[in-house]
């Protein structure tokens, strides 16, 4: 069960995560894990309890994670920059009755525990030394067996571009298998150290920088917040083979790493969560010398899907094959399935794929239509099966009657050698339908002009993909896990 992920190869002396110079061993991992299940047993956290956890990237997340699900729980882990109405809403919407919240989270929610309940209105548990006394107190022995790896184990909340957040519900057995299949693509072994610096609520973080290191017996170096300074000094002294992250931290990375810095330590550094400008994987690999694979998920799947093949070839602007035991292919709005150079919408199958969205049957319906998860993002594949992320459905922009895809001119953008980051979008237009804008973050101490920028594009695009407007900003709003926020730019 996924409580017990830990237990399929660990040894007890080995070191299952590094946090803060401290080391953690199995053994001690194991018995904490069910000192936490017991303690939150006797709480009332048992089968079927929905518990929000709201804690920044420190061992307590794992303890908590793994407690709430040995129990039979449902685990509702959200980001700890949430106000209390966003709090409340996912609240109400998962029918929670307990919450699970570090001290720091609570200071910066400005509330006391007794507050903070009768506010939100459920059980409020603090990660703080009362409680770990608590638990080191608590029996280490198991309370109930639990063994149905088809019972929900996470409601992750998508993020919700479309109208409100809807809960993803995960089973043991979808983050369980989602986990081997990163093991087997990543080729782990208890011999790696992964970096966990993406936020562990987020499930890229989650499935690929803890259960899948985990499941391998491996070491967990967990980084609280991505700050580069930090995270080029953990590469560089902590023994890390494995580096995840987001497009936009390759950005920093190659902004605050001085000439002739490399990690030679580093064996594979693999990018997702958006799309990895091809640029940014030049750059990456020329100047870092980073070994940087690009693969593709989504949370409705635990998430990964596609990588490229660490043995085979992989290819520069593709999410590569999908991974073990899993299907994929692209279909169009009937979903009949695409030829070769088609662009069609990705779509995919296997045992990582969610059961459906809590409450939402007829989302859940169009999402798992036909049996096979409908991604939403419009893809092609290349004669050798590879495939190719053209753009968000939702983010297509079409102008007068013509496909603009985003990706396509953000790719161009980018090459230009003043440019940062950019993102393209789409503006409602009574002649046109829409028309294409272009914000862009310049490096430091560049200047441009959008006369300057249309010159450039126009030797690389037609003119009808070639944005009307240009918007030049200090930065591009993300999410917590450093994906571009483009509806945030077009409100």
């Amino acid at each position: 069960m996924l409580g017990n992920i830990y237990e399929k190869e660990y040894q007890a002396n080995a070191i299952a995560i590094k946090y803060k110079r401290n080391t953690i061993t199995y053994e001690q991992l194991d018995k904490t894990i069910k000192q936490y299940s017991n303690l939150l047993h006797q709480l009332g956290v048992t089968a079927g309890e929905r518990v929000l956890l709201s804690c920044p990237n420190a061992p307590e997340f794992i303890y908590s994670y793994l407690g709430v699900v040995k129990n039979a729980g449902i685990i509702v882990p959200v980001n700890q920059q949430l106000t209390l109405e966003e709090i409340s809403y996912f609240i109400r919407d998962a029918e929670a009755r307990f919450m699970l919240i570090h001290p720091d989270v609570l200071q910066k929610l400005k509330h006391d525990q007794d507050s903070l309940q009768k506010l939100l209105g459920v059980k409020v548990i603090i990660l703080d030394d009362e409680f770990h006394m608590a638990v080191a107190a608590s029996s280490p022995e198991v309370v109930e067996k639990f063994v149905d790896e088809q019972a929900v184990s996470t409601f992750l909340y998508t993020s919700g571009t479309t109208g409100k957040p809807k809960a993803a519900m995960l089973t043991h057995k979808n983050l369980l298998t989602n986990a081997e299949q990163c093991r087997l693509a990543f080729q782990g072994t208890a011999r790696d150290n992964y970096m966990c610096v993406l936020p562990m609520f987020h499930v890229f973080g989650f499935t690929t920088c803890v259960l899948n290191p985990l499941l391998s017996g491996a070491t967990v170096t967990i980084i609280e917040k991505f700050q580069p300074k930090e995270v080029i000094e953990s590469l560089l002294k902590d023994g890390v083979t494995v580096f995840m992250g987001v497009p936009s931290m390759y950005v920093l990375l190659l902004e605050a790493c001085k000439k002739n810095i490399t990690f030679p330590g580093l064996r594979l550094a693999v990018s997702g969560g958006a799309a990895l400008p091809v640029e940014v994987l030049r750059q990456a690999k020329d100047i870092l010398k980073l070994p940087v694979v690009e693969g593709y998920g989504l949370t409705e799947a635990s998430p990964v899907v596609c990588f490229n093949p660490l043995d085979g070839v992989k290819k520069e602007g593709s999410i590569g094959l999908p991974i073990p035991f899993e299907a994929c292919k692209i279909v169009d709005e009937y979903d009949r399935e695409l030829g070769v150079g088609e662009v069609g919408e990705l779509v995919a199958q296997g045992e990582n794929i969610m059961l459906g969205y809590y409450k939402q049957e007829e989302a859940t319906r169009e999402a798992l239509k036909h049996g096979w998860l409908h991604t939403g993002d419009l893809a092609k594949k290349d004669e050798d099966g590879y495939i190719y992320i053209v753009d968000r459905k939702k983010d297509l922009i079409i102008t007068g009657g013509l496909n603009v895809y985003p990706r396509e001119v953000e790719e161009v953008i980018y090459r230009y050698p003043k440019v940062k980051e950019a993102a393209v979008v789409g503006i409602g237009d009574k002649l046109r339908g829409e028309y294409v804008k272009a914000f862009i973050v310049l490096k430091d101490g560049e200047t441009c002009t959008a006369k300057e920028m249309t010159r450039y594009l126009k030797e690389h695009l037609s003119v009808y993909k070639i944005p009307r407007a240009y918007e030049f900003i200090a930065e591009l709003p993300k999410n917590s896990s450093g994906k571009i926020l483009k509806r945030e730019l077009i409100r």
